[in-house]
């Protein structure tokens, strides 16, 4: 399942370049997760019920064009690929005419909320990286 959400870039997320922070990318990209986990019937309290957490483990962001104050961008969200214990969803940010200002890949490992360490992805989660 692929979600999106819209923004407006804000004066608080321009840098003295008069573009956006390269900081604030990572930030909409998380505010994208955190629709697509809610969407996929995911939220953050069905992990921790379940006594899992998702840890974000590695992020490789393209930054491709700038955006400016005012712009209004989209964040698009899909699955990838998945592992035993880790997933990897990616990210596009485009602008209103189309064009790709950014895109990442974000590696994600599900851990055990008590112990702290990494165990199998839930098959609530895994289902969502199928056909």
């Amino acid at each position: 399942m692929e979600t999106s959400i819209q923004i407006e870039v804000r004066p608080t997320e321009i840098d003295v370049m008069g573009h956006v922070n390269n900081a604030k990318y990572l930030e909409y990209m998380e505010w994208s997760r955190e629709d697509w986990y809610n969407k996929a019937n995911l939220p953050f309290d069905t992990f921790t019920e379940m006594n899992i957490g998702t840890v974000t483990v590695h992020i490789a962001i393209n930054y491709r064009k700038e955006a400016r104050l005012g712009e209004k961008l989209t964040i698009s969200t899909k699955p990838l690929r998945k592992g035993r214990t880790s997933y990897v969803l990616e990210h596009v940010i485009t602008n209103e005419q189309g064009e790709r200002v950014a895109d990442a890949e974000v590696v994600s490992c599900t851990i055990d909320l008590t112990a702290r360490k990494s165990v199998p992805i839930p098959e609530t989660l895994a289902r969502q990286f199928e056909g």
